[in-house]
């Protein structure tokens, strides 16, 4: 199995060098092969703010075991929608922020891609959430993902990164460990194979 995965990273690599790597706000940072990070193997990153002052992201595929009443208990109307508290990245672990999708403006928040939305007050978010089913989008994240200037072009140039479109079924999927793997086969190729790497290939 080694030999496989082996021959699977020089193919993606190739590949890689192939694909244009262009990140702005409301993209997709697949993590690749190369990125062996323990707070950033086998993630997607969904990217908030790119610039030159540095890039911000929220890792949309790692839910935590911890509910979003023991971190927002007074926030009643998003406790049934946004359910389990994701882990958002590695940088100040302890802060909030507030992924949501409405239908309508929601004040002091910032537009990312197709109507999802960072932050904005967080009063008005709550009075004004839908409380049917189905009606409505949020996920709440502790900490999130940061590179300074030149930080994440140098991780693309090295290929940890596989840059894509994002998508809302993603982002907010019922099942975040099937986050990963769905978009890597979705690129088909050597991709799909990477896809059904165990989280250690070396215990395979």
């Amino acid at each position: 199995m080694k030999l496989k995965w082996a021959r699977v990273w020089s193919i993606l690599k190739y590949m890689e060098r192939e694909k244009p790597q262009k990140v702005k706000r409301g993209m997709f940072l697949v993590a690749t092969p190369q990125l062996t990070d323990p707070d950033f193997r086998q993630t997607v990153v969904l990217i908030c703010e790119h610039g030159s002052g540095g890039s911000l992201g929220l890792v949309v595929n790692r839910r935590t075991e911890q509910h979003i009443t023991e971190v927002l208990p007074k926030a009643t109307g998003l406790h049934e929608k946004a359910g389990f508290v994701y882990t958002g990245g590695p940088v100040q672990k302890g802060s909030l922020l507030i992924l949501h999708r409405l239908g309508w403006e929601v004040p002091e928040s910032r537009s990312i891609f197709d109507g999802v939305c960072l932050g904005g007050d967080l009063d008005f978010l709550e009075d004004s959430f839908p409380r049917d089913e189905g009606e409505g989008l949020v996920r709440v994240y502790m900490g999130y993902a940061g590179w300074a200037p030149g930080q994440l072009q140098f991780e693309l140039s090295s290929g940890s990164w596989l840059v894509l479109p994002a998508q809302m079924r993603m982002v907010f999927a019922r099942d975040p460990l099937q986050v990963w793997p769905t978009i890597l086969r979705a690129q088909g190729g050597a991709y799909a194979l990477y896809a059904t790497m165990p989280p250690d290939p070396s215990l395979n």
